[in-house]
């Protein structure tokens, strides 16, 4: 079963509306306003849709964030059952201190086909498409991953370019990268759309390595599904409390890696649209009662990879209401 193509242009308008309501509170030091903003006004237009979603992925679990939690109904109710994972504003500091990156991102699959990700770490492992599915293993030595992706890619290792979150926990891992000679690209958030690069030509990321955020990992896994990327992970355990949670969501094994397919399968959708200019999309231009956005909408079951640019009417639209 298949979800409506009606869907992608409906999830476009939901994200590009949260864009421009963050977008108010860009260079203005306060993260926390523009996250409230792009979840006021994420939650309104997605209660307006003909859904009956259930959020997998949001702002955390209900006694943490009073909207777009985890479990929370979203919709009229009355139509298709869908899960939703949502990052309403992946960069709050990128906003806040008017830095490239900031974006408004949302997925939508099926009912149970969009893994409910504890929060929790996850280590990551990302790539490109045609790259075969043996030559990149969690498990292999840093060396031996650059290696085989050195050879299938036909690059010299000197030639590949590795991205990281800059975190003091990567400190081995860059080490290690480095010792084999190949780049590195540093970025000090947003492993969602860095991710998401591995999959872009242009981008001139090869792969992705490190430690992130387990719900950011199912919504890069979503894109890439509709990308023809992959991602391997597995979640990392602070300690017996989190794998217990864990466990209440469905995971068995503490060791168990999850692929692309495990985080988000079947018929996926995936929009995300940008708040502050970045590698991936451009940010909100606001001109007299316009705003300009430009936004990325994916399809797994076609691979179709849409980007529009977009004018809206902010007198016909009351975006500023979502965040009074």
């Amino acid at each position: 079963m298949t979800i409506s193509k009606k869907y992608v242009d409906l999830i476009v308008d939901v994200t590009s509306n949260a864009a421009i309501s963050a977008s108010n509170f860009i260079g203005k030091k306060d993260k926390n306003l523009a996250d409230q903003a792009a979840v006021n006004s994420m939650r309104a237009e997605l209660n307006k849709l003909n859904i009956d979603g259930k959020v997998v992925i949001g702002e955390g679990e209900l006694d943490e964030a009073p909207m777009l939690y985890i479990g929370e109904k979203i919709g009229n109710g009355k139509g298709l059952l869908v899960d939703i994972a949502v990052d309403p504003l992946e960069g709050t500091n990128f906003v806040a201190n008017d830095m490239p990156g900031g974006l408004s991102v949302i997925s939508i699959a099926e009912r149970g086909n969009l893994f409910q990700a504890p929060e929790t770490y996850m280590d990551k492992i990302a790539y490109g498409k045609n790259i075969p599915f043996d030559a990149i293993d969690l498990d292999f030595p840093i060396e031996k991953n650059l290696r085989n992706l050195s050879e299938v890619t036909n690059k010299n290792i000197k030639d590949l370019t590795v991205c990281i979150l800059d975190r003091p926990r990567h400190k081995e891992l860059i080490s290690q990268v480095r010792s084999t000679g190949a780049r590195i690209k540093l970025i000090p958030d947003g492993d969602v759309s860095a991710v998401i690069a591995t999959s872009i030509d242009e981008s001139g990321i090869d792969i992705y390595m490190g430690t992130g955020g387990s719900p950011e990992g199912v919504l890069a896994a979503a894109a890439l599904r509709c990308m023809g990327g992959k991602i391997y992970s597995k979640l990392i355990y602070d300690n017996d409390d989190s794998f217990e949670r864990a466990k209440k969501m469905g995971v068995l094994d503490k060791n168990q890696v999850f692929e692309t397919n495990d985080l988000a399968k079947g018929d996926v959708m995936f929009s995300a649209t940008g708040v502050t200019d970045g590698t991936l999309l451009k940010g909100v231009r606001i001109k007299n009662d316009s705003a300009h956005t430009h936004s990325v909408v994916m399809r797994s079951q076609t691979n179709t990879v849409r980007y529009i640019k977009a004018k809206h009417n902010l007198n016909i639209k009351m975006y500023r209401s979502y965040f009074k």
